[in-house]
């Protein structure tokens, strides 16, 4: 007769119930975790098909080459995911950082290299003519009969009852001499006196002038053989009269 099997005590039961239970709950986690992968790759791998199946519709419409695949044989999906916005936008594809820039066409206006500068314009002169005609007659340091020595100015020949102007800013005063007859003597700042003879009348005896200002009209009076304006320069030194021509040329005027 067979001798009567062991029975497992309440203690193993136990045991192998729970090694049961751990391993349900093993086998029930790795069906979800391929569960979940599968429904995550199929639909990538749709939506990977479709980007291709459209880059392949837009490279052929053109008349282009399709892109060349990888070295796993895949789709180049970056030229793929651009043809496909570019044909369902309609614009051309965004150039990248690294094209060239083509300079605009008429943007820069063009340079004339031919334009010359204006002309310098000469300075106003510094001075004004005494009298309103350009002319000389006898020149400072002329001889003859009519002076003692030398001719101590210049002579401006013009009609008798004609208008002196003051040649700079200044201050006049009158005197007689019998030689030089009625005399305006213009004094300018720097002190230099401007002497102007043998005239008629005065319209300013003394006083302030102004650059241009009528001061006295032409005469003959003195020893004097005619209507003319007799000019001469004194500089402030008291060293005597010098020519007043290259006065009137050193400040910009020629009397001639």
């Amino acid at each position: 007769m067979a001798p009567e099997a062991a029975r497992p005590t309440r203690a193993e039961l136990r045991v192998a119930a729970r090694e049961q239970s751990r391993a349900q709950r093993r086998g029930a986690a790795k069906a979800a975790t391929r569960a979940a992968l599968f429904r995550v790759a199929v639909p990538s791998v749709a939506a990977l098909g479709v980007a291709g199946a459209a880059a392949m519709t837009v490279v052929q419409q053109d008349g282009g080459v399709p892109a060349q695949a990888s070295a796993a044989g895949a789709p180049d999906r970056t030229a793929a995911a651009k043809a496909a916005q570019a044909a369902a936008t309609g614009a051309p594809e965004q150039a990248s950082r690294g094209d060239a820039r083509k300079p605009l066409a008429g943007a820069q206006p063009a340079v004339d290299t031919t334009a010359q500068p204006a002309p310098a314009q000469p300075a106003a002169p510094k001075v004004v003519m005494p009298v309103a005609r350009h002319g000389l007659g006898e020149l400072f340091g002329a001889s003859g009969e009519h002076w003692m020595r030398k001719h101590t100015g210049i002579d401006f020949p013009v009609d008798g009852g004609s208008e002196v102007y003051a040649v700079q800013d200044g201050t006049i005063r009158t005197q007689w001499n019998p030689f030089y007859g009625y005399m305006s003597i213009l004094k300018m700042s720097d002190g230099t006196e401007a002497w102007m003879c043998h005239l008629r009348a005065y319209k300013i005896r003394k006083g302030p002038v102004k650059q241009g200002d009528v001061i006295a009209f032409v005469g003959s009076s003195g020893n004097s053989t005619g209507p003319h304006l007799h000019f001469e320069i004194r500089p402030a030194d008291g060293s005597g009269p010098v020519d007043p021509l290259p006065w009137f040329l050193q400040n910009g005027l020629d009397p001639r």
